[in-house]
């Protein structure tokens, strides 16, 4: 009976939805595997970050239905790799890289890996990579993958690119004040070339960014759901994308 009263609403907050007003670009952040696996006899963080990949590929079905062309997901970062138990991390670094694997299979999604890959271990800079090149050339939606990734890391490998590509044309630096703005930061962030996120929707209760996207959230409209990420559920993510819909988007104006 939940279930089918589940289906009814979920259908309702569909019919309910305004395709004009949908978010061109939606990014996650997959919050509370591990305190979904600590909730369960017998459970331990594996479990958890399983069970939280397979929630992906219902998400990303969710956002292919009401045509949402861009997705960022918040996977690892920069502080994950350095502190996480060496058990757990490999554990999780594996999941990612079959996560990845599978998406590039399925040829639904083209792939884009955001983070620090010099940070990355081989194997999964390989995976990565690997299912980036297979996706490339297909007319899909994008989905980034956030592994290794960090805001303000971000930022400083977009100056340092700056830097390097204007001191190889022979720029001055007077020259580069004169050309430095926002936008020629945007293009050499990691998701340069895509729209910044209209919506970024966290799980698991958690009230905060955690460094993700910091340059390209300054316009973001914020969505924080109880859920845990392994029980995060389409009606959840439609009652997101309504919240999203009923809010009146200034921009500083």
């Amino acid at each position: 009976m939940r279930n089918l009263i589940y289906r009814i609403y979920e259908r309702s907050l569909e019919r309910g939805l305004a395709p004009s007003d949908l978010p061109k670009h939606v990014a996650v952040m997959l919050d509370g595997n591990r305190r979904w696996a600590e909730r369960r006899p017998g459970a331990n963080a594996a479990h958890g970050h399983a069970a939280g990949a397979n929630k992906i590929f219902d998400f990303l079905g969710w956002c292919d239905e009401i045509g949402i062309k861009v997705v960022t997901l918040y996977m690892l970062s920069t502080d994950n790799l350095a502190k996480r138990e060496s058990k757990e991390l490999a554990d999780l670094l594996k999941i990612i890289g079959s996560v990845a694997t599978e998406m590039a299979k399925r040829k639904r999604w083209k792939i884009r890996l955001v983070g620090d890959r010099a940070s990355l271990p081989g194997e999964l800079l390989a995976e990565l990579e690997s299912a980036e090149t297979a996706t490339a050339k297909l007319n899909k939606p994008e989905v980034n993958l956030a592994v290794g990734y960090g805001g303000r890391k971000e930022i400083a490998d977009a100056m340092r690119s700056i830097l390097k590509k204007h001191s190889d044309e022979g720029t001055t630096i007077e020259q580069l004040a004169e050309l430095l703005d926002p936008d020629l930061i945007t293009e050499h962030l990691y998701t340069g070339g895509q729209p910044d996120p209209d919506l970024i929707i966290r799980t698991s209760g958690e009230q905060r960014l955690s460094g993700f996207l910091l340059w390209q959230s300054s316009n973001s409209e914020l969505y924080f759901e109880e859920a845990l990420w392994p029980d995060f559920r389409k009606v959840d993510f439609l009652r997101a994308i309504r919240a999203f819909e009923s809010r009146h988007r200034r921009f500083g104006a």
